[in-house]
């Protein structure tokens, strides 16, 4: 699978570039590159999910976060949260490390790997375009491991694509003891809103 957007280290030349967009009332300019997902546009999804609500508070997690546009949105526009940025692929967290930096957000975005984030750190949301494509089962340890991580009111927001079983993970979720409703819908995909039973 080498050069996937999932790889921890992407063969794909870096090709860097600038992309430019707006979230919450600011404009954002972004370094990505090769070998990240969206490297070259803010996605269809990733917007529907920015205009699917007001900017999270509190304790955010972006996960899977590419070249981070959540993460950095998030910062830009909730100046009082914590942004953490979690990415299996190097490359996509050295982009939202750089960006972050270059928007003033550094020291309140942390950059980091899975494994890397704290045990006892909890988020009060986890916005999220979650890797689809790394299949059903890694893709449902994936959501479980993370969602036993938002405090007692937190919730998680997830942006699915309908064509890709958006409604089916809305029952799986419910199935396992996480309610999850539709927020939105809009050109195709599901925004999810999922909180403790």
């Amino acid at each position: 699978m080498s050069g996937h957007y999932f790889d921890e280290r992407p063969s794909t030349a870096e090709d860097r570039r600038e992309v430019r967009f707006s979230a919450w009332g600011h404009d954002l300019r972004c370094t990505t590159g090769g070998g990240v997902f969206s490297g070259d546009h803010l996605d269809h999804a990733t917007r529907v999910l920015l205009e699917s609500d007001g900017p999270p508070t509190g304790t955010v997690l972006d996960l899977g976060c590419g070249w981070g546009p959540i993460a950095l949105a998030v910062a830009t526009a909730s100046p009082s949260a914590t942004v953490w940025a979690v990415d299996v692929n190097e490359r996509a967290r050295e982009l939202t490390a750089l960006n972050a930096a270059a928007l003033g957000a550094g020291e309140r975005v942390h950059v980091a790997a899975p494994e890397s984030v704290p045990d006892h750190v909890r988020f009060d949301a986890i916005w999220s375009n979650p890797p689809i494509r790394i299949g059903k089962p890694a893709l449902h340890d994936l959501l479980l491991h993370w969602l036993a991580r938002l405090s007692d009111d937190g919730h998680a927001r997830l942006v699915v694509g309908k064509n890709l079983g958006a409604d089916s993970l809305q029952r799986w979720l419910t199935d396992q003891g996480w309610p999850t409703e539709r927020t939105t819908s809009s050109k195709g995909f599901r925004v999810l809103t999922v909180r403790r039973g």
